[in-house]
Order: structure tokens, then C-alpha cells, then sequence
């Protein structure tokens, strides 16, 4: 069991890499906003679910693709910019910014020897637009089962079989339907680059973007967020779990500075 004060102190250190992040996306006028269990946390308690361990960002994969060519000349000596082509060991497909200050191991990784930088991490997602029909929400829900099966294990795939060649033509095939940003009448989805949720949200839900407090400072979220963390989560996000609810990915943080 990680102890809160060390998982607060984790906390204030993917905060910093978070503002360090908006600031350099302000600079280069690059669309983001908070996702997942970051978004539901800043809904729900204007900062980090208390026993959440990471950050969760999205952006239109053509920012994130812009992002991605500057990240290494701009981010500073204490983030380490991972992705697959940089990090050969890490087997994900989308990619983190890992802090040196501070380490994680997942539960998933407890007893392994994973060969990639571990530090406590930023995830950074990939959006696409789909053609709103039944056959292509069809087409998008097989589509990430089947990725999610040939996906390395992790917390959302524990039973995950890597096949990266499998994994980047079902990625592929969904990325090539992107429709763009400029109609309004698409849903909006991640991308297969992120394996472990599949969801479908209305474009007018999602943009224009606005500001919300998160720690103390503001930042980009959908336009709606309820609408998209309902498209996200079953269960009533606004309520508490029961403890043995709070999941963590965390096993293990250590400190370096």
C-alpha cells in the first residue's frame, strides 16, 4: 500500500510536468484537455482523484503528431519524453512524458524486468472523428477488442497477447476513417494507439473546449464533461466508490530528488 504522503508528493510532481506541458502547448497554440480519471477528478474534486497515481491527457492526433516532433527540444531535463521509437523496451503504442524525479511500478510490472524508463508518467492519447453511423461504431467497437487482445498487458488489458504488427493494422484501419475537424456532425474517438477504452463522443460536446480548476490552476476540458464521462464511465462517477473500489496502479514509487 502506497503511504498518501508519498502519493501525494507523486501528485505534485505530475502536476508540475502537467503545467509544464500546457505551457509549451500554449506556445505552439496546440489543443489538449484533460481525460479520464484526470477529467473525473477535476469534476469531482477540483484536482486529483485522492488515490489516483497518473494523468490522463487527449488531443487531435494532428496536434499530438505536432507534439510529438518539438517534445524533446522543449520539454525540460526533468521530463523524459517515451515513446516506442525512443524508448525501444516500451511496447505502447501512444506516449508518456516520465518524470525524473520519481519512479513507479505498476502492479502489472511487480517481478518483472521491463527494460523501459518507469517514472511516474503523463499519458498522452491520440483523438480521431469518425462518420457518425451504426456501421463504423460497430466497426470501432470490434476494432478495439480485437486491439486490446493483441495489446501488451497492462492494468485495462491483463490478459493482453503482444502482436504489434496485428496491433498497428487494426490501429491503421481506424485511423485512415479520421474524417478531420471541420464537420460537426462526427463523433469523436480514440485513437487504437490508447488500448484500453473505447468510446464515442458527440463533436458539440467536446468543442469548444473551456478552462476548469484542477489543483489550483486552470485547464482545458470538454466543453461538456458530464457528457463525456458518461460516454466513459456506467457507474455514477459523482458518487465515491467503496474503498476497495479505488483502484491504483501503482505497487511501488520511489524519489530521486
Amino acid at each position: 500500500m502506497i503511504a498518501a504522503k508519498a502519493l501525494r508528493q507523486a501528485q505534485l510532481i505530475m502536476l508540475e510536468m502537467l503545467v509544464e506541458f500546457d505551457a509549451i502547448c500554449t506556445k505552439h497554440s496546440l489543443k489538449y484537455w484533460l481525460d479520464s480519471g484526470t477529467l473525473l477528478g477535476a469534476v469531482r474534486h477540483e484536482g486529483f482523484i485522492p488515490w489516483d497515481d497518473d494523468i490522463d491527457l487527449s488531443m487531435p492526433v494532428e496536434d499530438y503528431n505536432r507534439f510529438m516532433k518539438i517534445a524533446e527540444d522543449e520539454l525540460s531535463e526533468d521530463i523524459f519524453f517515451q515513446t516506442k521509437a525512443i524508448d525501444k523496451a516500451f511496447k505502447f503504442d501512444y506516449m508518456k512524458l516520465r518524470s525524473n524525479k520519481a519512479s513507479i511500478v505498476e502492479f502489472h510490472e511487480k517481478g518483472r524486468e521491463v527494460g523501459y524508463h518507469q517514472g511516474v508518467f503523463v499519458d498522452i492519447f491520440p483523438m480521431l472523428t469518425l462518420k457518425n453511423s451504426k456501421e463504423n461504431q460497430n466497426f470501432y467497437e470490434d476494432s478495439f477488442e480485437e486491439i486490446r487482445a493483441c495489446s501488451s498487458i497492462s492494468l485495462h488489458t491483463p490478459n493482453g497477447v503482444d502482436n504489434p504488427e496485428k496491433r498497428e493494422q487494426l490501429v491503421s484501419s481506424i485511423e485512415n476513417r479520421h474524417q478531420g475537424w471541420e464537420k460537426e456532425d462526427t463523433k469523436v474517438i480514440y485513437s487504437g494507439k490508447m488500448p484500453d477504452v473505447a468510446a464515442w463522443f458527440d463533436y458539440k460536446e467536446i468543442f469548444p473546449l473551456k478552462k476548469v480548476i484542477f489543483e489550483g490552476l486552470e485547464f482545458s476540458v470538454p466543453k461538456n464533461p458530464h457528457h463525456y464521462l458518461q460516454s466513459i464511465y456506467s457507474f455514477n462517477y459523482m458518487e465515491l466508490p467503496p474503498e476497495d473500489k479505488r483502484t491504483i496502479h501503482a505497487w511501488k514509487i520511489e524519489f530521486s530528488k
